[in-house]
């Protein structure tokens, strides 16, 4: 599995989104430092959900983070976050 689909099955599965879309640009970022060969390190998502009613900015990112868990995070090095409810 592409780690693109995994970050979108994980904040599928727990935030329950109305909208989603979670885009691969690592190739952007190709010969950056910390962008790997392999790719599949820069993502931007975008997650509208009911889940981020009355929560910070900050409270939704560390959601999003938690979702993903240290193993995914620990293999992405750019994750862009546009989250609304």
């Amino acid at each position: 599995m592409s780690v693109r689909q995994e970050i979108e099955d994980k904040l599928r599965a727990a935030f329950a989104p109305r909208e989603i879309a979670v885009v691969d640009d690592s190739a952007s970022h190709a010969g950056h430092a910390g962008a790997p060969a392999a790719g599949e390190s820069h993502f931007n998502v975008i997650l509208r959900s009911a889940e981020f009613k009355g929560k910070s900015r900050v409270a939704r990112h560390r959601a999003v983070h938690a979702a993903l868990g240290s193993d995914t995070i620990g293999r992405i090095h750019a994750l862009a976050l546009d989250l609304d409810v």
